[in-house]
């Protein structure tokens, strides 16, 4: 499984919010969704990234297995989203499971129900981008259905799997309350779900889309106001 090869964009060696501790983030590219806010869509190419095997990588991993052992961290697998490149994403979790590894997968979750069953029997933890509960707002979001993402929620549950999820809060399009209240309610049947993080809507990535020859549809939407996040943090703690 090892000389399996795969698509990297890049590697962060000190990531400090993908996961607990400090994590050897590895950015897979390609991805099968197109987020209006996405901070990186020259990730969305799978053959944009460098061509690597899953030696190499975990060569370089235990480069940095002290201080990740010492900080309680591990390896994150995100991108772009991993499950595009499901082969080498599977190759290369369950070798850092051999090397001892805590695992996590950043993800939206929209993958065959067969493939996340696959990924998830060598994940400890999965970072769940849930961009709306609404079937509308999710698929204007993204471009894509929302059932995918809620059927692999469902398995992570089924799996014993713990997640974290990721909300992120554009003014003008996830900011409503009954839809956050929604998901509050739906995420209360998944006992595995230990976190969920409310991020803010921000502008990082608008100069990559200019620099791709793409327009940013959401060039004058402002971040969220503290106000707006204090609301959507008490409906969404649990």
């Amino acid at each position: 499984m090892r000389t399996k090869e795969g698509y990297v964009h890049s590697i962060d060696t000190s990531g400090m919010v993908d996961g607990p501790g400090i994590r050897y983030l590895v950015f897979l590219s390609g991805c099968a969704l197109r987020c209006k806010y996405c901070h990186n869509p020259d990730t969305w190419h799978m053959k944009s990234g460098k061509l690597m095997s899953v030696a190499e990588i975990i060569n370089d991993i235990k480069k940095y297995k002290s201080y990740m052992k010492f900080s309680g961290g591990g390896v994150t697998i995100t991108g772009g989203d991993p499950l595009v490149q499901f082969s080498f994403l599977e190759a290369l979790l369950a070798a850092c499971k051999s090397e001892g590894f805590h695992t996590a997968i950043d993800t939206s979750g929209y993958a065959t129900p067969h493939t996340v069953e696959r990924i998830l029997a060598h994940t400890d933890l999965m970072l769940l981008d849930i961009k709306s509960i609404n079937p509308v707002t999710y698929e204007t979001v993204t471009g894509v259905p929302l059932d995918r993402t809620l059927e692999t929620l469902r398995i992570s549950k089924m799996l014993d799997v713990e997640v974290w999820i990721r909300y992120v809060l554009v003014p003008g399009m996830t900011d409503s309350t009954r839809d956050m209240q929604r998901l509050a309610k739906y995420l209360n049947a998944y006992k595995n779900v230990k976190k969920i993080e409310v991020v803010p809507f921000n502008k990082v990535g608008e100069y990559k889309w200019k620099d791709l020859g793409r327009e940013y549809e959401l060039g004058d939407t402002p971040p969220p106001s503290p106000g707006m996040m204090d609301i959507a943090k008490r409906i969404l703690a649990r």
